[in-house]
């Protein structure tokens, strides 16, 4: 199923990050029950929201994923039903997930846009969209603390404060 499939990635990344089992089972459990009851209503709205932020940061990558007909094959799952579990580090996903926790499921946006501008000229070569979702589901784990950081920053300057971040 699906939602067993967002539930196992997730608990994979959490395993990493705690010690004991007990602990990460109902970390994992309440992370996802939160996630999907207060972010039902928007998680649907995060691609578009995606493609507004990215027209805003760079409209000619926006451009050219749209001419590969690769904006609908962007790995949305990967990185928005499980909140990037199985595609960053778990050092990096812990910052991502703070935010998720504390009210803002946009900064997986801003984590989606920082990747996008991060491997531009990669993207840029790939013409076909089963290759850019290949790469992006595969994405290079060397830079991404400084990648969260970038989306942490684009997030502030959207969204301004986290009380009007949902």
């Amino acid at each position: 199923e699906p939602e067993d499939e967002v539930f196992l990635a997730i608990a994979k990344a959490m395993e990493e990050m705690v010690e004991d089992s007990v602990d990460g089972y109902w970390l994992v459990s309440s992370f996802v029950n939160l996630f999907n009851n207060k972010y039902k209503d928007t998680l649907p709205q995060l691609p578009k929201y995606l493609e507004q932020t990215l027209s805003l940061e760079d409209s000619r990558l926006l451009t050219h994923l749209k001419s590969c007909s690769a904006v609908s094959r962007l790995p949305y799952n990967l990185w928005f039903r499980k909140c990037f579990a199985g595609c960053l580090p778990e050092s990096s996903l812990q910052r991502v997930w703070d935010k998720v926790i504390s009210g803002s499921c946009k900064i997986l946006v801003f984590v989606a846009v920082e990747i996008l501008l991060t491997f531009k000229m990669k993207l840029m070569v790939l013409n076909s969209a089963e290759k850019i979702a290949q790469f992006l589901e595969n994405v290079p784990q060397d830079n991404t603390d400084a990648i969260v950081s970038k989306a942490i920053e684009l997030w502030h300057k959207h969204c301004g404060t986290p009380a009007h971040s949902v």
